[in-house]
């Protein structure tokens, strides 16, 4: 089974989103579990960092992909890792300087979205990741 930590500064609020991320945690069962690392801010996220000896970040500034492109990457890395796989997502503000420097940097788009909305949909992309790695018709090109 794969498991993926995924960082991040702040919590979600909003029920609904919360609902949604949860749907999607629930699809992944059994096939990879997802832990989630709220920090209060930039300075506890690099501690937090700091244990971890490889991750990727999301950045607007980031690697692009298409949903197939995400997909081999994550399972290219989750292999390489031993099936396991960090993901960072920054604040408001963005991530810190410093840890741009130290990572492997990818964007979900070229749109801006709030930290919140980037959780879940990093979370679909995992999701549709793995339908597409087993070939289901879950997405369609």
């Amino acid at each position: 089974m794969y498991k993926v930590k995924i960082f991040s500064v702040g919590k979600t609020k909003e029920r609904w989103l919360e609902e949604a991320i949860d749907l999607y945690i629930k699809r992944l069962k059994g096939k990879m579990t997802i832990e989630w690392l709220f920090a209060k801010d930039d300075a506890a996220l690099l501690s937090q960092l700091n244990k971890e000896r490889h991750f990727i970040l999301l950045d607007e500034n980031g690697k692009q992909h298409t949903s197939r492109q995400f997909s081999s990457m994550v399972i290219d890395e989750l292999e390489k890792n031993g099936s396991r796989l960090n993901l960072v997502i920054g604040g408001a503000e963005g991530l810190p300087p410093s840890l741009k420097e130290k990572g492997n940097l990818i964007s979900l788009s070229k749109l801006t979205f709030t930290h919140q909305i980037a959780r879940l949909t990093l979370v679909e992309q995992l999701y549709r990741a793995l339908q597409i790695e087993q070939n289901t018709p879950y997405h369609k090109d």
